[in-house]
């Protein structure tokens, strides 16, 4: 998403980091599972400390998409947390309308729903994606679909 001089990648470096730890935190708060449990620093918490669950089986990804670059129809097990952090992206549940994407939307998949997401026609898109479980890969997404006119939700 532009040139790769020392400053973009202290940046990226930085951005990754930073993004890591939000999904951790993130993945914890949605799965609020309890195995393997240990305290958090009480003095950053009022009224008690939460624990941090074991999040082994919780998948992170940025990835970034070029434009016009989509994913399959495909849908997970668990469920799915996208959030736009660059760019515009597309998604669309399986007979759903196309959407766009912002930066700073979540985008909540539940499990087993058919889907695709990836970057708008005219726009390189960098997505956070946290989901637990399979991923059942299905066709690809054609360029009829793909094209249609997106609606912001």
């Amino acid at each position: 998403m532009g040139n790769n001089n020392d400053e973009q990648k202290k940046s990226s470096t930085l951005q990754l980091v930073t993004s890591a730890c939000a999904a951790l935190v993130l993945g914890w708060l949605v799965l609020g599972t309890q195995a393997n449990l240990t305290s958090a620093q009480q003095s950053n918490f009022m009224g008690g400390s939460p624990r941090i669950a074991d999040s082994d089986a919780v998948s992170t990804l940025r990835l970034i998409f070029p434009a016009g670059v989509r994913s399959n129809w495909h849908s997970h097990s668990w469920g799915q947390l996208l959030m736009v952090e660059e760019g515009r992206g597309l998604t669309q549940d399986r007979g759903g309308p196309l959407l766009e994407m912002h930066p700073g939307e979540p985008w909540w998949t539940p499990a087993g729903r058919e889907h695709w997401h990836g970057a708008h026609p005219d726009e390189d898109v960098l997505q956070l994606t946290i989901y637990e479980g399979d991923v059942n890969w299905m066709e690809g997404v054609t360029d009829s679909v793909y094209n249609a006119t997106p609606r912001r939700p």
